[in-house]
């Protein structure tokens, strides 16, 4: 579902009163664990993480007055989704998601090339989210940006 919203607290305050607490507990966690650099900010109609371009002034290459995008979440109907380039840009990194996602949820892995999807809320594995969002500085994720689009 599309939510209109000017920041991540009008959008959480919009989705259903019963995922609002578990989109809390996400924000948090990601707040918590990402390195320094990345802003948090609205973005294609959801909760994002981009590198603002204090930091990388070139922006997004489909649109430079876009900052590079990271990461970000959203309620959308039948699901809470997670949405994080670096699983899509950095095969190690989806490798070593995928064989820990057993360790810490009983259900069967849904993802996408970044999307990964949430079902069963009260199954989200807010701790292998937080170790997730450590694996790569903004200074990772630019350096892996920036060799893919030399690509």
């Amino acid at each position: 579902m599309q939510y209109k919203a000017d920041t991540p607290e009008a959008y959480i305050n919009q989705v259903p009163e019963e995922r609002q607490a578990v989109l809390k507990k996400l924000r948090k966690t990601i707040k918590e664990n990402l390195p320094k650099g990345f802003q948090e900010v609205i973005t294609y109609g959801m909760i994002g993480y981009v590198v603002p371009h204090s930091i990388y002034p070139e922006g997004y290459h489909c649109d430079p007055k876009t900052p590079l995008p990271f990461m970000s979440f959203a309620s959308q109907k039948n699901s809470i989704n997670l949405y994080h380039s670096g699983i899509y840009a950095k095969p190690e990194l989806h490798d070593w998601f995928v064989a820990q996602y057993p360790k810490h949820c009983k259900r069967k892995l849904d993802m996408g090339k970044s999307c990964i999807r949430f079902k069963k809320i009260e199954e989200i594995p807010f701790d292998l989210i937080a170790e997730l969002c450590t694996k790569l500085t903004v200074e990772d994720w630019i350096a892996i940006y920036e060799k893919a689009l030399k690509k």
